[in-house]
């Protein structure tokens, strides 16, 4: 189901629960969503409303993908770049780093596996994108 985006600072800026199997649905509806924004790359469950730790995004031959419970392991390369972001005004000044390990779990026959993924360039920048806003971090 496509839900209507929160610009809430609030929920924005409370760090999520961890995410369960049970959350499936809450996934669907983030693909859901994030398909129908036109240019969107990526989007967490608190941008519609949800403070649980799950991301969807959309990998650099535009195929989207969830993630439960996000992190970030090592990072390499740091540099300055400039974000805007779907719930929130203008751009931001944030550091990222160009490559990254990420861990994270995979929803599988509705039980929840263990994942790691290295990416670089913009598909480790949305991911980190991703991950602060499931910190609460706001850029």
């Amino acid at each position: 189901m496509i839900r209507e985006l929160v610009n809430d600072e609030e929920l924005l800026s409370t760090p999520c629960e961890p995410a369960t199997a049970e959350d499936a649905e809450l996934a669907q509806d983030l693909l859901d969503t994030l398909a129908s924004i036109e240019d969107g790359a990526c989007l967490a469950a608190n941008q519609i409303g949800v403070a649980k730790a799950v991301i969807a995004y959309k990998d650099d031959k535009e195929r989207a993908h969830v993630m439960f419970n996000p992190g970030m392991k090592r990072a390499l390369r740091p540099y300055r770049t400039e974000e805007g972001c779907l719930t929130r005004e203008g751009a931001t000044k944030v550091t990222r780093y160009d490559q990254a390990t990420f861990t994270y779990q995979e929803l599988v026959d509705g039980v929840l596996i263990p994942r790691k993924k290295e990416c670089r360039g913009w598909t480790a920048e949305i991911l980190q994108h991703m991950i602060d806003h499931c910190k609460g971090k706001l850029i």
